[in-house]
């Protein structure tokens, strides 16, 4: 029996962030020691932090990360741990991992796979290690192993597989099992995305299982460097099971799960596998480190908490609340704002920004406590230890009506009701003066009366637009952080106005499509989370058709009329941007699950899709920066890019008109 104890940690990191990042491993590092730890994963980058963007290109950043490198080494006395960071070698950058034993550098293991689609833009600043290469890296005169590495350790054999590098069909856990690999590594920055933890468990639960391993990963926590959220879920595998796990969506700065491993039940278990071959000649990619193992002793299994992991009914409900009200509290520090200001509408979307505001409160207080939240956010003068968890909640949100002639008195009650319910701080402007102030400048220049049915859009927009500066200054008296309000069905047609609706330093459900987040706030309404309930003040909200109100009151206006029914217009989104299909591919895909809809109801609305979507990618480019929760989202910066000026798809909607007219 041969007994070693492992462990993986989260980390919530940022970018860049020097001092903080190196307390943080410091602290992982100590608290390991103190737990008998022998082998320890930290998340990938973790000396950087992962979303350092193009200063990954800056020889300071490389510089700077060898030196705290070196600063760490003394806090590794005793382990054997796996430390991430960027390295540059032959004039190309590569993601590496630096596996250190006892206080002294091994040797650095290099990424192999890249991850290069969707949020990730890892060629753009590291290139590929190539299969079975092997050099050295020179540090302070010394030179160090470099590559496609594996390593022996007292006896134990220890390998790599970082983050992409388990996602690819030809896995580096392949040659690792043919090299009698007694532990993988993973150190990943593996994001956040609806589903994505499902598979994420099957890779390392498989990795353990085929490869003959005990499997330990360790990821990033939290709003990292604003737009992906990590969910942290380190885990540790081995024989094909799961036997400790980390807490998903965690407020702490880092978490360590251990679990004492049986290296020889596992070596004996692969052995008796009769597809198992191992190769015995490509020793020269094993690097020999002197290390002895302390004796472990057993330990009952770690009890894992799987009410964030086990599928369930309302996981996708559970799982953006969570991520959200996480990503919301992480801004909100490392951009050192003293709270939010949402534009309370009384509608959906800005109801579902507010809740998730008050959700973060919850959620963050049940975990650290009144004193731990207000020492996370100890940035903000206004936040006291002796304040109740509704006193922060106050100073943290605001919200604002701002009512035109063309508000009901429905919305303004629902408004009010909903932030009394949060405990938000609300106000009330009437901005209808400022409105009619405006057009009466405007008609005065022009020389004519501007009325509804010839300037529509224009008189629409300017009550839109006018609620905006009103609530930046809020935002600005308050040192606060305005919430833009849109949602990814609004970004897909351009449905929103610019300077108006769209105005704020963050929105947090622009990859939210507008059918899902009214489920949601069904769902919030009814359920909810255990840390603060169902919210029954969205009952008004819930029951009322999206409306923008800019349209006076007798024209019933409803955001489906202007648009379409918002479960289609999803529906093409989906078919159309994330499927890439052609129009007429996509009234064939939809025809037979929308069935309600006359052809040429269908046709005219796909039309109006492709042309709303070509015309306002202009505005794409311009929404704040907003939270990455869906692998296949609109925003241009991280997902998809599209031209701000183009053909439209002329062609290919006259062949959709041809093809519906036969």
């Amino acid at each position: 029996m041969k007994l070693i104890k492992v462990a993986a940690c989260t980390l919530n990191q940022t970018p860049l962030d020097w001092g903080n990042n190196q307390r943080h491993l410091t602290e992982a590092l100590g608290r390991a020691r103190r737990a008998g730890v022998s082998v320890l994963c930290l998340p990938e980058l973790c000396i950087t932090g992962y979303g350092c963007e193009d200063a990954f290109l800056a020889p300071g950043t490389h510089a700077t990360a060898l030196e705290v490198l070196e600063e760490l080494l003394e806090h590794t006395r005793g382990m054997i741990v796996s430390l991430g960071l960027p390295i540059r070698h032959a004039k190309a950058n590569y993601n590496a991992c630096c596996l250190v034993s006892d206080g002294k550098i091994c040797g650095f293991v290099a990424k192999r796979a890249l991850a290069g689609d969707g949020i990730h833009y890892e060629p753009r600043w590291f290139k590929p290690w190539p299969l079975g290469r092997r050099s050295h890296l020179t540090i302070g005169g010394v030179d160090y192993p470099l590559g496609d590495l594996h390593f022996e350790l007292g006896g134990i054999k220890i390998g790599f597989e970082i983050c992409e590098d388990a996602w690819v069909a030809k896995r580096p856990g392949i040659e690792l099992a043919l090299e009698a690999v007694d532990i993988i590594l993973n150190p990943s920055a593996s994001h956040f995305a609806f589903g994505k933890h499902a598979i994420r468990d099957r890779l390392v639960v498989e990795g353990s299982r085929a490869f003959g391993v005990s499997y330990v990963y360790a990821n990033m926590l939290g709003n990292e460097a604003g737009r992906a959220i990590y969910d942290g879920d380190a885990m540790i595998a081995t024989q094909g099971k799961i036997v400790a796990r980390a807490h998903r969506f965690g407020y702490s700065e880092l978490e360590l799960v251990t679990a004492v491993i049986d290296v020889d039940q596992t070596r004996s278990h692969h052995s008796a596998l009769n597809g198992y071959r191992p190769e015995l000649s490509a020793e020269a990619t094993c690097i020999r480190c002197a290390y002895s193992f302390p004796e472990a002793r057993p330990e009952p299994p770690t009890a894992i908490d799987t009410s964030l992991w086990e599928l369930g009914e309302d996981l996708k409900e559970q799982e953006f609340a969570r991520a959200t009200a996480l990503a919301l509290f992480d801004y909100l520090r490392k951009s050192r704002s003293c709270g939010f200001v949402v534009s309370l509408s009384g509608g959906a979307d800005s109801s579902a920004v507010a809740c998730l505001v008050r959700l973060m409160v919850a959620l963050a207080v049940k975990e650290l406590g009144l004193s731990g939240f207000v020492d996370k956010l100890s940035h903000i003068p206004a936040l006291s230890e002796a304040d109740s968890e509704a006193q922060l909640v106050r100073r943290l949100l605001t919200t604002v009506y701002q009512s035109t002639a063309n508000s009901s008195e429905t919305t303004r009650r629902a408004a009010r009701q909903l932030a009394e319910a949060l405990g938000a701080e609300h106000l009330e402007l009437d901005v209808e003066s400022m409105v009619a102030s405006y057009v009466a400048s405007v008609e005065q220049a022009m020389g004519r009366k501007l009325d509804w049915d010839h300037d529509d859009i224009a008189l629409q927009n300017i009550q839109a637009r006018v609620r905006a500066p009103s609530v930046w200054l809020i935002a600005n008296l308050k040192g606060a952080l305005l919430l833009s309000t849109s949602n990814r069905s609004e970004a897909a047609v351009g449905y929103a106005t610019m300077d108006g609706d769209t105005s704020g330093g963050l929105s947090p459900i622009a990859g939210i499509d507008k059918a899902y987040l009214r489920r949601w706030l069904a769902w919030l309404q009814h359920k909810g989370l255990d840390a603060l309930g169902p919210i029954d003040a969205l009952a008004d909200i819930n029951a009322l058709a999206p409306t923008a109100e800019l349209r006076p009151l007798e024209r019933r206006q409803t955001d489906e009329e202007d648009l379409m029914p918002y479960d289609l217009l999803d529906a093409i989104e989906r078919a159309a941007i994330r499927d890439k299909r052609a129009p007429l591919d996509v009234f064939i895909a939809l025809r037979q699950e929308f069935t309600q809809y006359s052809v040429n109801q269908l046709v005219t609305w796909i039309e109006r899709f492709f042309r709303l979507w070509s015309q306002n990618q202009w505005k794409r480019e311009r929404y704040a920066p907003s939270f990455h929760v869906d692998d296949a989202n609109l925003d241009p910066k991280t997902w998809c890019r599209f031209p701000i000026l183009s053909g439209g798809f002329e062609r290919e909607l006259a062949q959709l008109r041809r093809y519906a007219q036969d």
